[in-house]
């Protein structure tokens, strides 16, 4: 005799947890997320339908395969995966589990999620993240992102968390997480030197750049 799991039909969609590195589009029109682990060359979106990834015509999830979104029940166990060094960049998920799912001990395996909440970490210096950077890899079609102060984002391709809220859709909420407030610091003379310095290289810079709009019939 076979033994068949026990159902449930729950009231509401269950919520779990989980971590994924923010993807944007090769055309910047779209953002989703890819997961850390299996799965993980198959960016999804915040509103998504999970897929073998082996590529056999089955029901997602199935028993016999390990196939489908995958999520803990408890935010403290996601929490701590990001304290590993591979996964310092991803980001804390808060999803709906929707669909056929089979739940285990640790969270659950199943076959449709809503991504509800998408939680940043700080920037690699530390400071809190004002924004998602072009982190230097990606999947076809899909620039990866990673958290980033103003400070750091310099010239990488780069777009704040409500746009990257905005262009997942689906009601997401991007929010920036734990990370250091840097303070005002009080300079000495040479250092407000230097910072004059610099002010004045990026004024002449933008009267440059004033100039050639002008002699090209822009806006004076």
């Amino acid at each position: 005799m076979r033994l068949r799991l026990p159902e449930e039909r729950p009231t509401e969609p269950p919520t779990g947890y989980k971590i994924a590195h923010p993807v944007l589009s090769q055309d910047g029109t779209r953002a989703g997320f890819t997961g850390v682990s299996l799965g993980g060359a198959q960016p999804y979106g915040v509103l998504d339908e999970a897929r073998c990834v082996y590529g056999l015509r089955h029901r997602v999830p199935h028993r016999r395969c390990d196939c489908g979104f995958h999520c803990v029940h408890e935010r403290a166990t996601a929490e701590a995966m990001l304290c590993t060094a591979e996964y310092r960049a991803a980001a804390l998920l808060e999803v709906s589990v929707l669909g056929a799912y089979i739940r285990f001990e640790q969270g659950f395996r199943y076959a449709r999620q809503r991504v509800r909440s998408a939680t940043l970490g700080p920037c690699e210096c530390g400071a809190v993240a004002a924004a998602l950077a072009d982190a230097g890899w990606g999947r076809p079609g899909w620039r990866g992102l990673a958290a980033a102060c103003a400070g750091c984002v310099r010239g990488r391709t780069s777009l704040s968390l409500a746009s990257f809220a905005r262009l997942a859709g689906e009601g997401l909420r991007a929010r920036a997480g734990s990370g250091v407030v840097i303070p005002p610091v009080d300079l000495g003379v040479s250092e407000l030197i230097a910072e004059a310095a610099l002010l004045q290289a990026r004024l002449d810079w933008f009267q440059t750049r004033l100039a050639r709009l002008d002699g090209q019939g822009g806006p004076g």
